[in-house]
C-alpha cells in the first residue's frame, strides 16, 4: 500500500476544495433539478350504493368516491343530469324527482370527477330502481291478464264530474241559446247525468261525451261502461242489500227535519233549486242576492246555497263513500263485501267476487293506480312537476289519460289537500299514504290467500280495511273543518268591502255536502247524536242577518265535534 504523507493530504485536500467551489471560473454549469411531478387524471369512479326505492322524491342514493393514482389528491364531482343533485360526494335525486319502478326498472345517471389540477374522468352508473307494493295491479290466478277490475266505479265519478261540470260550465249557455226552454227540459237535462235507465244506456251510451276535460282515452260513455251505470241505482238507499240504514224510509239526516227526505230526495231538492233558478232567468228576471247584488252564476241562489258544490259533494258521499264504506268494504252482510267468496272466478273473468269488491271499494276512493307517485302538491293540483301538477299524468306515455288509472277523482285529491294544510305544523297528517298503503297491503293479502282467507288473514284484512276507511273518512272530515273555517272567516267581512256572497255561498255549500257524508259510514268515530248536533249547527244555510256573530260561534262549536270525535291536534284545526 502507498503511503502519502501529511503535507501530500493536506495539499489534495485544499485542490478538490478549490474544484467543488468553482475555484472562481465563470464556465461552471448550475446543479439540474428534479422534474416536477406529472399530475395523473381519475381513473375510476364507484358509487357505494347503486340503488334507491321508488317514490322516495329528492332520496339520498349513496357517496362518490374517486380511483387516482395521484396520492393525497382532492376530487370535485357533478352532473348534468337534472334528476341529480351531488352536494359534495353524496349523490341524489333532485327534490322534486322520485323514480318509478313500472315506468322504469333502472337509469343511468353521468358522472364526471375533476381533481384539484383539472383533470376530469367520466362515467355513467347505473341506478337501480327497488319495486315496492305501490301501483295498483294484481295478477290473476284464473289466466286472465289482471285480476283487478273497477270501471263502474270509474263511470259513476265521471258522471258526478260530467254532471258538475255542466252546471258550471254549460248549463247558462242552454239556457241563453234555447237548447233548454222549460224547467221541465232543465230537470230532464239534471237527470240525464244521474238516473239513466237501462233501455236508455243503450240509446246514449255510444254519444254520450266524456267532456268534463280533454285528452282522455275514453271518449264517450260505452269506453267506460259497456253495460248499464249510473249514479241513481248506487245511491244510499236504492242499493236494496248489505247497507246497515234504511236511508229512504227515515234514517236520512242532515237537510229539513231528520228523517224527512232521502239521499235522492235531495238530489231532486237541489235540483229543483237550480232548475226554478233557471225558470227565472228563462223569464228575464235578474236574481237578486240578499244584499241587493246581481247573482250572475246559474248555480247561486239567494239562500247562500251554491247548487254545484252542494249537488257534487252530496253525491260524493251519498254513492261513492256509501259504496264504499257501507258496501263493498264493509263485513257485517253475509256474501257481500269482505264476506264475499274468494274461491272461484266470478262469470270466467279473472278476479274473485272478493278481489272484486274489494276493488270496487278502492274505485270509488278514486285514487290512480299510482296515487304514490304524486306529492301532496300534484293531488292538489298545487303545483309540484308540471306533468302531474293538474291531478292526473299519462304515466303509460300513450298521449292520453286513461280515467281508470291515471286520474285521481273525489276524496282522493281532498286527502292530498289537508295533508298540505297540517305539513308545516308539529302533527303533520299523511291521510294520502295511510289509504293508499292500507289498500294495497289489503289486496295482496287477498292475492296471497290464492282461495279462502284463514281467520288470520281475514283479521289482517280487516286491520287493513280499517285503517283505509279510517283515513278516507278523515281527508272528509278535515275538509268540512276547512270550509268552516273558510265560511267562519267570510261572515267576518259582512259588510265590509271584502265580503264577497258568492265565495261565502261556495264555501258553506262545500261544508255542507261534505258534513252529509259523515253519516255512511257504519264504523264512524262520530256517533249518530253528534251528527245530527253538528247540522242543527250548521244549518241549512248560512245564517246572513241578524245575530250573524251567533251563528259563527256555531259553526265554532260544529268544529270542536268534530275535533273532539276524531281527536284532530288543535294547531291542525286551526290551519285546514
Amino acid at each position: 500500500m502507498t503511503q502519502r504523507s501529511p503535507i501530500a493530504l493536506a495539499l489534495l485536500t485544499s485542490s478538490l476544495a478549490l474544484t467543488a467551489c468553482g475555484g472562481g471560473s465563470d464556465s461552471s454549469e448550475p446543479t439540474p433539478q428534479p422534474p416536477a411531478p406529472s399530475n395523473t387524471a381519475p381513473t375510476d369512479i364507484v358509487l357505494s350504493n347503486d340503488s334507491v326505492d321508488e317514490n322516495a322524491m329528492g332520496a339520498e342514493i349513496g357517496q362518490l368516491t374517486a380511483s387516482d393514482s395521484d396520492s393525497g389528491d382532492s376530487f370535485t364531482f357533478s352532473t348534468e343530469d337534472s334528476r341529480f343533485v351531488i352536494e359534495g360526494d353524496m349523490l341524489s335525486l333532485a327534490a322534486d324527482v322520485a323514480m318509478n319502478y313500472e315506468a322504469m326498472a333502472s337509469t343511468e345517471v353521468s358522472v364526471t370527477v375533476t381533481d384539484s389540477a383539472g383533470a376530469t374522468f367520466s362515467k355513467p352508473l347505473t341506478i337501480m330502481v327497488n319495486d315496492l307494493l305501490d301501483y295498483y295491479a294484481f295478477p290473476s290466478r284464473f289466466g286472465a291478464d289482471t285480476s283487478v277490475s273497477y270501471s263502474g266505479q270509474t263511470t259513476r265519478h265521471v258522471l258526478i264530474a260530467e254532471l258538475n261540470h255542466y252546471i258550471g260550465n254549460q248549463l247558462l249557455a242552454d239556457l241563453d241559446s234555447g237548447v233548454l226552454t222549460s224547467r221541465e227540459e232543465v230537470l230532464a237535462k239534471l237527470n240525464s247525468f244521474y238516473l239513466i235507465t237501462p233501455e236508455d244506456y243503450d240509446l246514449v251510451a255510444d254519444s254520450f261525451p266524456v267532456s268534463f276535460m280533454e285528452g282522455t282515452t275514453q271518449t264517450v260513455l260505452r269506453d267506460l261502461s259497456s253495460s248499464h251505470k249510473d249514479l241513481s241505482g248506487k245511491i244510499a238507499g236504492n242499493d236494496a242489500v248489505g247497507q246497515y240504514q234504511d236511508w229512504n224510509n227515515g234514517a236520512f239526516v242532515g237537510w229539513g227535519a231528520a228523517g224527512s227526505t232521502s239521499p235522492e230526495g235531495l238530489v231532486n231538492i237541489l235540483f229543483g233549486l237550480l232548475a226554478d233558478n233557471a225558470e227565472q232567468h228563462l223569464g228575464g228576471a235578474v236574481r237578486m242576492d240578499p244584499f241587493g247584488n246581481p247573482i250572475s252564476a246559474i248555480y247561486l241562489n239567494d239562500q247562500g246555497h251554491d247548487l254545484k258544490q252542494l249537488i257534487q259533494k252530496h253525491l260524493l258521499g251519498a254513492v261513492a263513500y256509501s259504496q264504499g264504506a257501507d258496501d263493498y268494504l264493509d263485513n257485517d252482510t253475509e256474501g257481500k263485501g269482505l264476506l264475499a267468496d274468494n274461491v272461484d272466478n266470478v262469470e270466467m273473468k279473472g278476479y274473485t267476487a272478493l278481489e272484486h269488491v274489494y276493488d270496487e271499494g278502492f274505485g270509488y276512493f278514486g285514487a290512480a293506480r299510482d296515487y304514490l307517485d304524486y306529492s301532496d302538491d300534484e293531488l292538489a293540483a298545487a303545483g309540484g312537476r308540471e306533468a302531474y301538477a293538474s291531478g292526473y299524468f299519462d304515466s303509460n306515455g300513450d298521449g292520453t289519460i286513461d280515467l281508470f288509472s291515471e286520474f285521481n277523482f273525489g276524496n282522493s285529491t281532498n286527502a292530498a289537500k289537508r295533508d298540505r294544510g297540517s305539513a308545516a305544523n308539529a302533527m303533520p297528517t299523511d291521510y294520502t299514504a295511510q289509504a293508499m298503503n292500507a289498500f294495497l297491503m289489503g289486496r295482496q293479502i287477498i292475492s296471497d290467500a290464492e282461495g279462502a282467507l284463514t281467520e288470520a288473514q281475514a283479521t289482517a284484512l280487516q286491520e287493513q280495511v280499517t285503517l283505509a276507511l279510517d283515513a278516507w273518512e278523515r281527508a272528509i272530515v278535515t275538509t268540512v273543518i276547512h270550509y268552516i273555517n273558510d265560511s267562519h272567516a267570510d261572515l267576518a267581512t259582512l259588510g265590509t268591502a271584502d265580503f264577497d256572497y258568492a265565495t261565502l255561498a261556495k264555501h258553506w255549500s262545500e261544508m255542507k255536502g261534505f258534513a252529509l257524508n259523515l253519516q255512511f259510514n257504519r264504523q264512524s268515530p262520530l256517533s249518530a247524536e253528534q251528527f245530527a248536533q253538528l247540522h242543527s249547527l250548521m244549518g241549512d244555510a248560512p245564517v246572513l242577518s241578524g245575530d250573524v256573530a251567533a251563528y259563527q260561534a256555531q259553526l265554532m262549536q260544529a268544529r270542536q265535534i268534530l275535533a273532539t270525535a276524531y281527536g284532530f291536534d288543535p294547531a291542525n284545526v286551526e290551519n285546514w
